[in-house]
């Protein structure tokens, strides 16, 4: 009898597993949505982090970018998929000329090479 009761609890985590990898893809599918809706559209493409997950970066219309992260590469497939987005293999080309970036930006990027602030406290 304990051999019959091991197979439903492996079926039970597997289910609830599904289950929430589905809560969390709908939940970032309606993120990935909002920020669509606030950028006149979106496109993604989507990098995967290894244990820690895939990061799914987006590009608005109007040049605006962000990313979120999903727990596995699956999550994020689905939930770019769920969202309606195109997904782009690798971020070049057209896709990442779309991103604009402001002052911020560079400075955070290019700090101490381009005239940024300095890192150090001196």
């Amino acid at each position: 009898m304990a051999e019959t009761a091991e197979p439903r609890t492996q079926q039970t985590d597997d289910s609830k597993q599904a289950a929430r990898a589905e809560r969390r893809a709908a939940k970032l599918a309606k993120q990935i949505g909002a920020f669509a809706k606030a950028h006149g559209g979106a496109e993604g493409q989507l990098a995967y982090l290894g244990q820690t997950g895939t990061r799914i970066v987006l590009v608005g219309e109007d040049g605006g970018w962000g990313d979120l992260v999903a727990p596995s590469y699956a999550v994020a497939e689905s939930a770019a998929q769920k969202a309606g987005i195109t997904v782009h293999e690798d971020f070049d080309g057209e896709f990442a000329a779309k991103v604009r970036t402001g002052p911020y930006e560079w400075s955070r990027m290019a700090g101490i090479q381009v005239g940024g602030p300095s890192n150090d406290n001196a």
